[in-house]
């Protein structure tokens, strides 16, 4: 039997522009979140984004220091990882400049609204102390996000020094009162701190050689230094090079990388003060978001080939994770514990 089906209408020009126009009509509508948004087929996602929920667009990170650091190192390797958990860009912005005031500065002024974040380090908690007019308030301007890595410093002397332990070290600058300098990143920082440290505890006066430029580690290798107290991240190659050797390191454990070096505590002289790579937001952030945010940083911490990285850039990560509010505590600390260092070494804020 023959079909009894008619053929289907062919769609003249105006037929096609008109369904062509309710076609872009109901896209458009569905891109505007308009009533009715699940019946056009648009996913959950998408849903979301049209309903403004975070993120939406770019997420701006922020540091303060300069390109190729331990800091930036975690900034990217972060960066990568987050982008992939937030389903946005997450843009690394480097402001280096007057011990990262200038983009400390910077990230204090953004809009509190989850798309501008920061990532630092220890020197943050030593700025109050060290400067009269920082043009913004580590602990009121900013909203600690999570701690995520802890970074020693090493005290390093050339290899073919005869100083083999932080006691040779005490002894020859009691022989030698004016014979034994040190040199640290600049004046204030971290590893000026330790040095004067030393100093206190072992009742001697090293001299204090500040490099601002970071190249006090070419200089100890030339001999113009006697000790140079630098980072683990960028020193270590070279201990195990063989071109300088690592008396001891500051914080409470030994490094994997460098398993025979021994803490300063370890050494007679403690000092559990350890620089850190931690995150933070301009006050007023959403709590939401810097919850949000606190969770996909830690788990991103938590992955074992970012642990591995990490160690592998002589870093402990942090474990456990920390909260927002442990954080927070743990900075306001910092800041103080720093800040009597500061003050007992005899530096005036400038």
């Amino acid at each position: 039997m023959a079909s009894t089906r008619r053929p289907l209408p062919v769609e003249g020009p105006d037929v096609r522009a008109r369904r062509g126009a309710l076609g872009r009509l109901a896209a458009a509508a569905a891109s505007l979140a308009v009533p009715g948004l699940a019946a056009t087929g648009a996913t959950p996602a998408f849903a979301q984004a049209a309903g403004g929920a975070w993120p939406s667009r770019p997420i701006r990170l922020i540091h303060p220091w300069a390109a190729g650091g331990g800091g930036d190192i975690v900034s990217r390797l972060l960066s990568e990882r987050m982008q992939v958990e937030l389903g946005q860009p997450v843009v690394v912005e480097n402001r280096p400049g007057a011990g990262g005031n200038i983009g400390a500065q910077l990230a204090a002024r953004q809009p509190a609204d989850g798309y501008t974040i920061m990532t630092t380090a220890g020197g943050f908690a030593i700025a109050p102390s060290l400067f009269k007019s920082l043009g913004y308030d580590p602990v009121k301007d900013f909203v600690p996000v999570t701690k995520m890595a802890v970074a020693p410093l090493l005290v390093l002397v050339r290899a073919d020094s005869p100083l083999r332990t932080i006691a040779d070290l005490v002894a020859l600058a009691k022989k030698e009162p004016n014979g034994v300098s040190y040199g640290s990143f600049g004046v204030g920082s971290p590893s000026h701190m330790i040095g004067e440290s030393i100093n206190r505890q072992a009742g001697i006066a090293m001299t204090h050689v500040p490099f601002s430029a970071g190249n006090a580690g070419t200089n100890l290798q030339g001999g113009q230094i006697t000790v140079a107290i630098l980072d683990a991240l960028s020193q270590t190659p070279q201990v195990k090079a063989g071109k300088l050797r690592a008396l001891a390191l500051n914080g409470t454990q030994r490094l994997p990388a460098l398993p025979d070096v021994p803490t300063l505590t370890e050494s007679g002289l403690p000092f559990d003060l350890v620089g850190w790579h931690g995150m933070f937001a301009p006050a007023g952030t959403p709590r939401e978001i810097v919850e949000r945010l606190n969770r996909v940083v830690n788990q991103i911490i938590a992955q074992p080939e970012v642990r591995t990285r990490l160690f592998d850039l002589a870093m402990f990560p942090v474990q456990p994770a920390t909260t927002p509010e442990q954080w927070g505590a743990m900075f306001r600390r910092d800041v103080q514990a720093w800040g009597e260092l500061v003050k007992g070494a005899g530096i005036t804020p400038g």
